[in-house]
């Protein structure tokens, strides 16, 4: 027997940098693993254990005022974004996002950014560059809501 399909269910695209980044994202997992979803997040041992069993593309690092690669992951995320169709994407930085989130708006994708949990005092490149395309721009402290203006508190994710 053949079940109706879950109108709830979505198709995500998490797109983060290995280490930090991607351990918080992994915290969502109650949300995310409800869903269809592609992770793009860097070849490193971490990505590699945590997102065993996953699907994965592999982006180009480092991205950290790194030109070439930047152009490398605009490419990726043209390619992503156009196979992948996601409904949704949901990042938390660095600056692997950005190129996923400018083409995302372009495309009429829906955009969601998590500000880091230890940048408290001020604001993220990443963040500041993503958030002109944002639909939902979450912090995870009360205090980071000065740096994004209509931003939601979530709270902590560690």
């Amino acid at each position: 027997m053949n079940e109706a399909p879950d109108p709830a269910r979505r198709r995500v695209l998490l797109v983060c940098s290995a280490g930090g980044h991607l351990t918080q994202l992994l915290q969502l997992r109650p949300w995310w693993e409800h869903h269809d979803r592609t992770w793009v997040t860097f070849d490193k041992a971490d990505a590699r254990s945590h997102l065993a069993g996953e699907r994965t593309v592999w982006a180009h690092h480092p991205t950290t005022r790194n030109i070439p690669n930047a152009l490398r992951n605009l490419v990726l995320a043209r390619k992503v974004l156009r196979d992948e169709r996601p409904d949704v994407i949901v990042s938390d930085g660095a600056g692997v996002a950005v190129p996923f989130f400018w083409l995302g708006r372009r495309m009429g994708i829906a955009t969601v950014y998590v500000e880091v949990f230890d940048r408290v005092e001020s604001s993220t490149m990443t963040g500041r560059m993503c958030r002109p395309v944002t639909d939902l721009f979450c912090v995870q402290w009360a205090e980071q809501q000065q740096h994004y203006k209509g931003s939601v508190v979530i709270g902590p994710l560690l």
